[in-house]
């Protein structure tokens, strides 16, 4: 996840005071790729996301065919934690919420899933599988979410259904996303797959042909540049905890429609002149715990940009005119987030009007340096 001090939390919560009437950033509703360890309340708050205007929801009746050491319950299976090395059988055909995960399951077998044509989400995080039947996933017509992370997988798995809407397949093995891996797959919007030794020339071209991705997070890899065959469609893209050097012309020309980009925690020293052009509606930019020694030049012209993370850089100086445009009324929203701690760079040298276009002083964070 990308690091965020309380205190930038909380800075960039402040209200924003604009002459126009954009709105203030807000997060769209992805599933929180934080709470990793999910358990049976995460299982319960994705029921309530499926089931919220459908009416109420009827409880299993055959409760002979639970399995065996699992609790059913309102079409939710939950069989986590039980030591299980296989997919139980006995599974009841209209369970919704099926929980696998925390066994020491090894393989998905081709029938491990039969029958299942009603289920909507799936959790197998936290086992040891490594090995997906490419037929297992085929009677799931309706899932919309997967979450396989923590396991031992070298590649995505075949055959997803064309209903899924998120994967979660981080902190696996994989080192290669193949052409043609996510293939029909038009309904997917988001796809967290961090925490894998793949490097740039692990995702083949054509590896998200077809895709409509709003949020991508492939952080934690062995990334040393910006991937440039992603979904143009990206509204999120968080590329944190990598090894990119830098961020080169033509890197960010494909996301036009990016919103948020994540850049923390790399080893970036130089942003070419002109890329951040191509990030007209970019509202939120983290490049903090990187080797840059300036500001990046273009964020005066980016006119929906509120928070710009650069703290635990080597930045020793701060122009006046870095953030802000120098026309009155070029930016159609105020920043209510600069942080700029951590750096080489004297805050009493840095000219007042060098933040002309903030919505409150307690916005921007300096804080002590140090060697």
């Amino acid at each position: 996840m990308l690091p965020h001090c309380p205190l930038l939390l909380w800075l960039c919560a402040v209200r924003l005071l604009s002459p126009s009437s954009a709105l203030p950033f807000e997060q769209k509703v992805f599933w929180d790729f934080s709470m990793d360890s999910q358990d049976s309340g995460g299982m319960m708050t994705m029921m309530r996301d499926e089931e919220e205007g459908s009416g109420p929801v009827d409880p299993i009746t055959d409760f002979a065919t639970c399995p065996f050491g699992c609790q059913c319950h309102l079409r939710v299976v939950q069989c986590s934690d039980l030591g299980l090395t296989e997919v139980p059988p006995n599974i009841p055909l209209d369970t919704k919420f099926l929980d696998l995960q925390n066994n020491r399951i090894t393989e998905i077998k081709e029938n491990d899933f039969k029958g299942l044509t009603n289920l909507y989400a799936l959790s197998l995080r936290n086992n040891r599988i490594n090995k997906v039947h490419p037929r297992a996933f085929l009677p799931l017509k309706h899932m919309q979410k997967l979450y396989f992370s923590k396991n031992l997988l070298t590649t995505v798995p075949k055959n997803l259904p064309p209903s899924l809407v998120e994967l979660r397949i981080h902190e696996n093995r994989i080192k290669k996303v193949a052409a043609g891996t996510f293939s029909g797959l038009g309904s997917m919007n988001c796809i967290e797959m961090g925490a894998n030794p793949i490097h740039n020339s692990g995702f083949e071209p054509g590896a998200f042909k077809g895709l409509k991705l709003n949020y991508l997070r492939i952080s934690e890899a062995k990334l040393t540049g910006v991937p440039k065959d992603l979904p143009d469609s990206l509204q999120e893209l968080h590329l944190d905890h990598n090894e990119i050097q830098a961020v080169e012309l033509e890197d960010l020309s494909r996301y036009k429609n990016l919103i948020r980009l994540g850049l923390g925690f790399n080893h970036i020293r130089n942003i070419e002149n002109g890329s951040l052009d191509y990030l007209p509606r970019l509202r939120e930019l983290h490049l903090d715990n990187n080797r840059l020694t300036r500001v990046p030049t273009g964020l005066p012209d980016m006119k929906y940009l509120q928070v710009v993370y650069l703290h635990s850089n080597n930045i020793d100086h701060v122009g006046v005119n870095d953030f802000c445009p120098r026309g009155f009324g070029m930016k159609r929203v105020f920043y209510n987030g600069i942080s700029l701690f951590s750096n080489p760079v004297n805050y009493w040298e840095v000219q007042p009007a060098t933040f002309r276009c903030v919505t409150d002083r307690l916005a921007i964070q300096f804080g002590n340096y140090k060697k």
